[in-house]
């Protein structure tokens, strides 16, 4: 058929470049989720939802949560996180992505002006690209390179609100945004700071609220929370202003127009937030989990990022699946990234540390990394921060 052909091409096109993507299933040790503290599988989730599903608690909501989706876990788990993110209010979204897209499409507005770091998760840039306000990216945690944009916009007559936009901890090289700077700076212009702590919740801050958790709750401050990724669960939660959250039930076309999450997610995620105040060890494992994989790394010749998220740059595309694939086959699940996911010349290994593996497990890795760059005769160079 002539109306496949040209995605034929594409497809073929994207395997000559090699950046044809494949889904591979789950073998060998975990490397590459981002379940940092081992909840997906944890035996309180599983009792958590084998209770509620006991009592009666639906599988599916059936509905928009401004028709008869908006099911009493849902409420529930709203209100308990936003005192426990020390909140005004929370949302909750089905996934982290609807989550940043939402906001994005929806609060910035005609006249407004959205500053992002560069490397800001593809999710808020989808957002932006369906919003109506200007939007100008600013380099890499260069506080600086905002306030430059936010000057240039004024000194060209721009008038309306403007939002800043940063992730807590980079999800592609684990390294952390200036928050406080930011926050100043945001002061500063009177604007709003959205923080996405998709890879600092549960892993950061007392109580595992995050690397914002010292500026959530004040009402120029926006911030996103995954329950996918340490929480162990799916869907995510906004946490915001009253009036903001307000207007998002009233104007968020993504929010007013989808059937709400199960109300088992919701479930699910409190039980999550339980476990993160009354399980510290959690944290505390993970972190010295953290310090040896940086301390093996080190040692054989690679840098570190200071958090659970370790990036290895290759810099070719075919040689980091090349390495990637020989790590899985050797029973490591490691994964390779490329463009455009990371920016060009910067194919990476992304090796995440989760409760899922041991030190054992992690000295293996590294001396099996160690061989497989020198039988290729590889250089690395991470990116150090």
């Amino acid at each position: 058929m002539n109306a496949i052909a040209r995605y034929e091409s594409a497809l073929h096109l994207l395997a000559a470049q090699n950046r044809l993507r494949t889904l591979a299933p789950r073998a060998g040790l975990d490397f590459s989720s981002n379940d940092y503290l081992g909840l997906a599988a944890s035996p309180r989730l599983r009792s958590a939802l084998t209770e509620a599903m006991s009592r009666g608690t639906a599988i599916g909501a059936g509905g928009s949560r401004l028709l008869r989706g908006n099911a009493p876990e849902h409420q529930e788990l709203e209100a308990k996180a936003a005192a426990f993110f020390h909140a005004e209010r929370t949302l909750f979204f089905s996934s982290g992505y609807a989550a940043n897209s939402a906001l994005f499409a929806t609060l910035p507005q005609r006249e407004d002006l959205v500053v992002f770091d560069e490397l800001i998760h593809a999710s808020a840039r989808d957002g932006m690209r369906a919003g109506r306000a200007a939007t100008v990216d600013a380099r890499h945690n260069d506080v600086a390179s905002v306030e430059d944009a936010i000057r240039t916009w004024r000194d060209t007559g721009g008038l309306g609100q403007v939002w800043v936009a940063a992730e807590s901890l980079y999800s592609m090289d684990g390294d952390r945004a200036p928050l406080s700077d930011l926050m100043t700076l945001a002061d500063k212009h009177e604007a709003f700071l959205v923080v996405d702590e998709a890879h600092a919740t549960g892993v950061f801050g007392p109580d595992g609220r995050g690397l914002a958790a010292n500026i959530e709750g004040r009402d120029n401050v926006i911030v996103l929370h995954t329950c996918g990724k340490a929480l162990g669960g799916s869907g995510a939660l906004l946490s915001l202003p009253r009036t903001l959250c307000d207007f998002l039930v009233n104007r968020c076309r993504a929010f007013i127009f989808s059937t709400a999450a199960s109300p088992l997610l919701a479930v699910a995620a409190l039980e999550a937030l339980v476990i993160l105040k009354e399980e510290p060890q959690r944290r505390e494992a993970l972190g010295a989990l953290v310090t040896f994989a940086g301390n093996q790394a080190q040692g054989r010749g690679f840098s570190i990022s200071g958090s659970q998220i370790l990036p290895v740059i290759i810099g070719d595309d075919e040689g980091v699946m090349q390495i990637a694939s020989s790590m899985q086959q050797r029973g490591f699940d490691v994964r390779g990234v490329r463009p455009p996911t990371v920016p060009k010349g910067t194919a990476r290994l992304r090796i995440s540390i989760t409760l899922n593996v041991t030190e054992s497990d992690i000295d293996g890795l590294f001396d099996a990394l160690a061989n497989e760059m020198s039988l290729k005769d590889f250089q690395s160079e991470r990116f150090a921060k």
